[in-house]
C-alpha cells in the first residue's frame, strides 16, 4: 500500500515537533544534568579509568551501531497519531549520553597529567550550551549582539591585563591557538610586506623569512607554509641552556638577514613554548626586534594566563610589547575548548589580515556597525559564541579564580620535580617554570642501557600506563631520546596522585622489564 504524501508529511511534521519540543529539552536537560553531576563526582574521586581505552575500529563501529538502530525519532516509536513518544525519546537519549561519558577521556579525574587540555571549570559549559541551544552565531553584529558584546568585554579586560591602554589595541577570538596564530601571522605578512594579500608573494633565495623560537608548536611552519611563505623559509632561532631564545644570537640572526636584504615577516617568540614549558625572555628580544623593526609575534597559548598571577607574572613581563601574540582560553583560564585571543598592540592592524569587501554581509549604510563585526577580522565568516563560558566563569566566581588556577597548577609542577629528584629511579629534564615537567624513569637496570633503548623503554611504559587507564601522561623526547611529559592541568591534582603516578611507572616497569602481560 502506497502512503499518501499527505500523511507522509504529517508524520515528518510530527518528528519536527519532537525534535524542536520545548518539552522534551527540559526532561532530557534535567536528567543530562543528574547524569553529568553524577558521572563529574565519580571522576573527580577516581572512580573511573582515567582513559576509557578501546581501540579506534571498535569505537568507530559502536558509534555507526547508534546511527543505525531503529531510534524511537526515526518513527519506530510514533503513535497512532503520528507523535513520537516523549518518554521512549528520553529513554534513547539517556543511553546516548550514558555512552558518551562511559567511552570518552575524563579529564576530570585528579590522575588525569596529559596534554594542556584542561580539567574546565564545569559550570563553564553551561554558559557554553546556552550559545549551543539558541545558535548564537558571529560574523556580523545583529546576527550574535550579545555573544558580540560579550567577546569585546573580554578582549577589554585581557588587553588590560596584558598591559594595554584601552582603546590602543585590539583583539578577536578564534576557534584554537593554530588559527589563532595564523591569523596574527598573516596579519603581520600583510604589513611587511605590503601588498601581498593582493597580489602574492615571491619565493627563493632572496624571499621573506619567519624567524621562530627553535621549538615553537608545528602551526608555526604550518602557518607558514600556508601564507605562501614556505616551511622552508621558517628559521630557528638559536636557544640558550633553558631552551629559551638567545637575544643576542637572535640579534645575530637578524642583522644577518638584513644584510641579505631578505624580507623578516616576523620573529615568533613563546610564552610557554610546548616541549618543557619554557619562557622566552620578552624585554629583551622586543629590544632586539624594534632595533631591526621586525614585527614580534608571541606564542602565548598556554602562559598567557601568568598575567592573572601576582606570584608567576614575571614570567611574560615584555608581552605588552609584542605586536601581536595569542592567547588560548581552553588551556590555562579552564574553560571548554575552543575559545583563542588573537591580540594586536597597535589597534590600526586589525583589520590588516584580511583586506576584503562583502557587501551581502556588511551593511555599507552602517559602516560603524563593522567594527563590531568579527567577521572582518578572522577567517571564520559563520563562527560559534566561544567567550560565553570564559564570560561567565569570570562573571560567576570573579577574576581571582584564574590567578588561583595558574598558582595551583604551577606549584603542582614545583612538587612533582621535587619528587623527581628526590627518587634514585627518575631523572627530571629540566626545572620547570610552569606546569609542565619532562623526567624518564630510569630503573637500576636500565642506568647502563643505550639512549635508544632508554628511549623505547619510555615509550612502552607510557603505553602500558595510559591504556591501563590509571594515569593519563604524553611522550616528547629530550635530545632525540623519548622521554615522559606531563601537564599538571587539573586543579584537583594533589600529593597523593604524584606519588600515585610515580608508583604505578615503577610497577608498569617491572612488569615491562620482567616480560609479565600488563594487562
Amino acid at each position: 500500500m502506497t502512503t499518501a504524501p499527505s500523511e507522509t508529511l504529517d508524520a515528518a511534521r510530527s518528528r519536527v515537533r519532537a525534535a524542536w519540543s520545548p518539552e522534551l529539552l527540559a526532561s532530557a536537560g534535567q536528567r543530562m544534568m543528574e547524569l553529568l553531576s553524577t558521572h563529574l563526582s565519580s571522576v573527580e574521586s577516581s572512580g573511573q579509568k582515567v582513559l576509557n581505552w578501546a581501540e579506534p575500529a571498535d569505537s568507530i563501529a559502536r558509534a555507526m551501531s547508534c546511527l543505525d538502530e531503529n531510534s524511537t525519532a526515526s518513527g519506530a516509536s510514533t503513535s497512532a497519531k503520528n507523535s513520537p513518544e516523549q518518554p521512549l525519546l528520553l529513554e534513547r537519549f539517556e543511553q546516548l549520553v550514558q555512552l558518551m561519558l562511559a567511552s570518552g577521556h575524563n579529564l576530570h579525574d585528579p590522575r588525569y597529567l596529559g596534554h594542556q587540555v584542561p580539567a574546565s571549570v564545569p559550570i563553564a559549559g553551561l554558559f557554553d550550551a546556552v550559545g549551543a541551544v539558541t545558535n548564537q552565531v558571529m560574523a556580523i553584529y545583529e546576527m550574535g549582539p550579545w555573544a558580540t558584546s560579550v567577546e569585546a568585554a573580554v578582549v577589554e579586560q585581557l588587553g588590560r591585563l596584558i598591559g594595554w591602554d584601552a582603546g590602543e589595541f585590539a583583539g578577536v577570538v578564534t576557534h584554537g591557538g593554530s588559527l589563532a596564530n595564523l591569523t596574527a601571522l598573516l596579519t603581520a605578512r600583510n604589513v611587511c610586506l605590503g601588498d601581498a594579500w593582493e597580489r602574492g608573494i615571491s619565493s627563493g633565495e632572496d624571499g621573506p623569512v619567519l624567524v621562530s623560537h627553535g621549538e615553537a608548536h608545528y602551526c608555526i611552519a604550518r602557518s607558514a607554509g600556508i601564507l605562501g611563505l614556505g616551511t622552508d623559509q621558517v628559521i630557528k632561532a638559536a636557544l640558550d641552556e633553558r631552551r629559551r631564545i638567545d637575544p643576542c644570537q637572535l640579534d645575530q640572526t637578524l642583522r644577518r638577514l638584513r644584510q641579505q636584504n631578505r624580507p623578516i615577516v616576523a620573529v615568533v617568540a613563546c610564552a610557554c613554548a610546548t616541549p618543557i614549558g619554557a619562557f622566552d625572555p620578552l624585554v629583551d628580544i622586543a629590544d632586539v626586534c624594534a632595533r631591526h623593526d621586525v614585527w614580534l609575534h608571541v606564542d602565548a597559548a598556554h602562559g598567557g594566563a601568568a598575567c592573572f598571577s601576582r606570584k608567576h607574572r614575571h614570567l611574560v613581563e615584555g608581552l605588552d610589547q609584542a605586536d601581536s601574540l595569542i592567547w588560548d582560553a581552553h588551556k590555562m583560564l579552564f574553560v571548554p575548548a575552543l575559545c583563542a585571543f588573537v591580540f594586536y598592540r597597535n589597534r590600526e592592524h586589525r583589520f590588516e589580515a584580511f583586506r576584503q569587501d562583502a557587501p551581502y554581509l556588511f551593511d555599507p549604510s552602517d559602516p560603524g556597525l563593522a567594527e563590531y563585526d568579527s567577521g572582518l577580522k578572522t577567517i571564520e565568516c559563520t563562527k560559534r559564541a566561544a567567550a560565553f563560558g570564559l564570560w561567565g566563569t569570570w562573571s560567576l566566581f570573579g577574576r581571582e579564580l584564574f590567578g588561583d588556577l595558574v598558582d595551583i597548577t604551577f606549584d603542582l609542577g614545583q612538587q612533582l620535580y621535587r619528587r623527581l629528584q628526590e627518587a634514585e629511579d627518575f631523572v627530571p629534564l629540566h626545572e620547570p617554570e610552569c606546569n609542565i615537567v619532562v623526567f624518564r624513569h630510569i630503573p637500576r637496570q636500565l642506568r647502563e642501557a643505550p639512549p635508544a633503548e632508554l628511549g623505547q623503554f619510555q615509550l612502552a611504559l607510557r603505553k602500558e600506563l595510559v591504556r591501563s587507564g590509571e594515569y593519563y601522561i604524553v611522550p616528547t623526547a629530550k635530545d632525540g631520546v623519548a622521554a615522559l611529559r606531563v601537564t599538571l592541568i587539573n586543579p584537583l591534582t594533589g600529593s597523593d596522585q604524584l606519588d600515585g603516578l610515580l608508583d604505578a611507572l615503577r610497577t608498569h616497569g617491572r612488569r615491562l622489564l620482567s616480560g609479565v602481560d600488563a594487562g
